[in-house]
C-alpha cells in the first residue's frame, strides 16, 4: 500500500490526527524520520491529543459560556479586592473533584461573569463537563419541564455536570415551587459536584432572597459547606474598558 492509499485510508477510519501526524513525516528528509516503533508512538499519541482537543471543543459548546474568556486575560488590579493565589489555585480545578463550590458576588460590571466563565472553559480543558446557566432562563425551564412532566429528566441531566455556573443568582424572584426545585439540583450534586454561582447581593442576603426558612436553611447549608468567596470590588469593569477607549486616539 503506497503512503497516499493509507492517509486516505486513516482518514476513512476517522484517525485524523494519525493522519495529519503521518503526513507531516512524510515531509521530513529520508534521514529525519523516525524508526517504525517510535514512528507508532507519535501516531498514537498525535490521535489521542486531537481526539482530546475535539472533546474539549464539543464540551466548551455544550456549556454555552456566556464569555470566551481566558484566566490568564482576569486583570488582578488592587481595587478588584481579587485574590490572585486563589484564582490560580482554582485555575488548577481541584475544587470540582472535592464537590466544592465557589462563589463570587460584587456589583453589576465588576467581571463576576467574565471570572466564571473562564473557571468553567479550564474545566472543560480538564476534561469536565460543565454547564453555564442564567438564573432567569434557569427558572423558566424548569417552568416549562415542570408544565410538560420533564423536570425528572431535567435534573438529571443537570446532576451528571461535574460543574455548573449559576449565573446573576437573586435578581429573578423564586416561587415555592421553584424554590424546592433548587433543592432537589442542589441536593442531588451535593459532595458530588460543584457549582459556581455568581451574584449582585452578598452572601448574607442569600437567606432573605430565598425567603422561606426553612428551605433556605436546606439549599444555604447545602451550598456553603466547603467553598470558596471571591468578593469583587471597586467600579464597572465594562465602564472602565468604555473609557479607556474613548481615551485611545
Amino acid at each position: 500500500m503506497n503512503t497516499q492509499a493509507t492517509l486516505q485510508q486513516l482518514r476513512s477510519l476517522k484517525l485524523n490526527g494519525m493522519a495529519s501526524s503521518y503526513e507531516a513525516m512524510l515531509r521530513l528528509p529520508l534521514d529525519q524520520q523516525p524508526p517504525a516503533d517510535q514512528l507508532l508512538a507519535q501516531l498514537v499519541e498525535s490521535e489521542s491529543l486531537h481526539r482530546q482537543h475535539h472533546r474539549t471543543l464539543a464540551a466548551i459548546k455544550a456549556a454555552k459560556f456566556r464569555y470566551q474568556a481566558a484566566i490568564e486575560e482576569i486583570q488582578y488590579l488592587p481595587e478588584r479586592n481579587l485574590d490572585r493565589n486563589l484564582m490560580l489555585r482554582l485555575a488548577e480545578s481541584r475544587f470540582i473533584a472535592k464537590g466544592e463550590n465557589v462563589f463570587i458576588t460584587g456589583a453589576t460590571g465588576c467581571g463576576k461573569s467574565y471570572i466564571a466563565s473562564a473557571l468553567g472553559l479550564q474545566a472543560c480543558q480538564m476534561g469536565y463537563k460543565v454547564g453555564y446557566f442564567s438564573m432567569t432562563k434557569l427558572l423558566q425551564r424548569f417552568k416549562l419541564a415542570k408544565a410538560d412532566n420533564t423536570i425528572s429528566k431535567e435534573l438529571a441531566r443537570i446532576e451528571k455536570m461535574n460543574l455548573i455556573i449559576l449565573d446573576d443568582w437573586g435578581l429573578q424572584p423564586l416561587d415555592s415551587a421553584m424554590k424546592i426545585t433548587l433543592l432537589q439540583m442542589i441536593e442531588d450534586r451535593h459532595g458530588r459536584a460543584s457549582t459556581i454561582i455568581t451574584s449582585q447581593l452578598p452572601v448574607a442576603n442569600w437567606f432573605d432572597y430565598i425567603a422561606e426558612p426553612t428551605l433556605a436553611d436546606a439549599i444555604m447549608d447545602r451550598l456553603i459547606q466547603h467553598v470558596h468567596r471571591l468578593e469583587l470590588k471597586g467600579e464597572s469593569m465594562r465602564k472602565k474598558q468604555k473609557n479607556n477607549a474613548t481615551l485611545t486616539p
